[in-house]
């Protein structure tokens, strides 16, 4: 989902066609996005609530897949059955799936709203 979210920022602010765009700013659009303040952002129900329910079940999961990517690569002691991890892994491609499904416009504000600090 992180990585769905980098391409999607990239692609929408800078654009698909490889000709046509920086390269080095599709890549620095790309690796701005960072875990905690993403998570931090996805969690945020007051801004969430004005996205379309596309978004807000993409950033519902993303906060949830965060939680146990870390327990997996943090905790030696965990395990995870196979069923868990297939159906989880049904689950994202759904919630990216959906995410697309959303309107250029909800995607570029939302991965705006992602990737920029706020200003008031």
């Amino acid at each position: 989902m992180f990585h769905h979210l980098a391409m999607e920022s990239a692609n929408l602010l800078i654009g698909t066609d490889k000709n046509g765009r920086s390269n080095e700013a599709w890549r620095q659009v790309y690796r701005s996005l960072d875990h905690k303040p993403t998570k931090q952002k996805c969690e945020s129900k007051h801004i969430l609530r004005k996205f379309p329910q596309p978004i807000v079940a993409f950033a519902t999961l993303f906060v949830a897949m965060q939680i146990k990517r870390h327990a997996a690569d943090y905790d030696p002691t965990i395990m995870i059955a196979k069923s868990i991890v297939a159906n989880d892994l049904t689950l994202v491609a759904q919630a990216i799936t959906d995410f697309g499904t959303a309107s250029t416009r909800d995607r570029r504000a939302f991965c705006t709203y992602i990737l920029f600090k706020e200003r008031t």
